[in-house]
């Protein structure tokens, strides 16, 4: 007993040492040198060195720009627990993330320098347990992920009228114009196999185009907290989070985020395209978010064992949702339901409460706000699917005996996950009093 007080006396200690050195460093790409010390006077070039050089606890200002990765290898890897802000004008005087754009937006030709890297910002701590950093609170504020302009989109399949794009195209198909097929991967991206145990905050970002999930988190332990983001556009999930230690729980928060456009997987509208969901040893407080225009739905509750996680979804608007605003599974079965049915979901297990959630009372307040031309074509969207059977002695045979026959399937949908112009994301902040991100302070 002695042994293991003192064992924990000096874990304490070592954790304080790390953590009460914490510092600033400062990055700006206009006016930066990496040869610099990283101070506000001298700042580094690149948000790389300062994730290489930085320290456990250290925040890392960084002022507006396009960051391209080292090499222009479009992603960052965080391997110590460590804060970033953006939106900071060149010199640090001012901040205004949706002025002063601090922006992870790479580009096509780069997309072979993937190296270890799973999201634009991949976040991946030590292995091991006793390792691992311990007692640390990491925020992630004011940056804008936007894998728009590294996706492929085919020049003109599923392309509707003034669109820029058609619709994007997943490996290893590709637009001829392009050098490379989408990177296909998550914006913010926490390994299963990190070990690290304190808390994250991701607020006042934007998610735009994102190739797969927005944000994917697999959090070992401590708090999460997914506040005032905008997410538009993203395929798949727009906010996962997982508990990635088998024996504990995870306690996360997703508050005032506006998400809109989840995308299917592929381009049959099939599977996926949620806003948000909640998984095993996970409990979510969801409350305050706008949640619309998702291709299948706004909350997903179908993933892993319902009665080893909690969720409170309370005082949120859903609207238009394509398929539903709440699935969930109610054995043996999937439900799917609106936002007016959702008193039937209560003792539901996994639903801790679900109160307060309303329909888009006034559809003005995105006028100006959510780019027209895209709503009209998502609105107007068609899908069709054709089966060619195969007319040879094999159908012949199978049909004699009562067998499926056998024969190619063709889709077609007039537009799938076009690139969303990211200047109208930005208008996305502020929509909506109270409910959905609200413009960044």
């Amino acid at each position: 007993m002695k042994f293991a007080q003192s064992f924990l006396i000096l874990l304490s200690a070592i954790v304080f040492i790390l953590t009460s050195d914490a510092g600033d460093i400062f990055v700006s790409l206009a006016t930066g040198k990496n040869k610099n010390p990283g101070t506000k006077e001298a700042p580094y070039k690149n948000l790389w060195k300062a994730l290489n050089v930085a320290k456990t606890g250290d925040v890392i200002h960084v002022a507006e720009g396009n960051y391209p990765g080292r090499m222009k290898c479009g992603w960052f890897k965080m391997e110590k627990p460590v804060s970033i802000f953006g939106g900071y004008s060149a010199d640090f005087t001012k901040r205004d993330p949706l002025k002063f754009k601090t922006m992870f937006q790479p580009e096509n030709k780069n997309n072979d320098k993937k190296g270890g890297s799973l999201g634009l910002l991949h976040i991946e701590f030590e292995k091991s347990p006793m390792k691992a950093p311990k007692g640390f609170n990491i925020v992630i504020d004011g940056l804008i992920f936007d894998d728009g302009f590294a996706s492929s989109y085919h020049a003109v399949k599923g392309k509707p009228a003034g669109f820029d794009t058609g619709m994007w195209l997943e490996g290893p198909a590709k637009n001829k114009a392009d050098k490379f097929p989408s990177a296909n991967r998550y914006s913010i991206y926490s390994a299963t196999a990190s070990r690290g145990e304190g808390n994250i905050t991701i607020r006042n970002c934007t998610f735009v185009n994102g190739s797969n999930y927005a944000i994917n988190l697999n959090w070992y332990k401590g708090d999460v907290a997914i506040v005032n983001n905008v997410f538009c556009n993203n395929r798949m999930l727009s906010v996962n989070v997982t508990c990635s230690n088998g024996s504990g729980t995870i306690n996360w928060e997703c508050a005032n985020n506006t998400i809109l456009f989840t995308w299917s997987r592929l381009n049959d509208l099939a599977d996926m395209g949620f806003a948000i969901r909640n998984n095993t040893n996970c409990n979510a407080n969801i409350h305050h978010n706008i949640i619309g225009l998702n291709v299948l739905t706004g909350y997903d509750n179908t993933k892993g064992d319902p009665k080893r996680k909690k969720t409170k979804l309370d005082h949120n608007i859903f609207f238009l949702n394509r398929e539903s605003d709440v699935q969930i599974t109610m054995s043996p079965s999937v439900v799917k339901v609106r936002v007016d049915s959702f008193e039937d979901l209560e003792e539901v297990d996994g639903i801790e409460s679900i109160d307060s959630n309303i329909d888009l009372q006034d559809p003005a307040v995105f006028k100006g706000r959510i780019n027209a031309q895209y709503l009209n074509a998502f609105l107007s969207m068609k899908y069709t699917e054709k089966t060619k059977l195969d007319p040879g002695k094999c159908n012949a045979l199978r049909s004699v005996l009562g067998l499926p026959l056998q024969g190619t399937i063709t889709t077609t949908c007039d537009m799938y996950a076009n690139r969303y112009p990211q200047e109208d994301a930005l208008k996305l902040f502020g929509a909506v009093v109270q409910y959905g991100a609200q413009m960044p302070r």
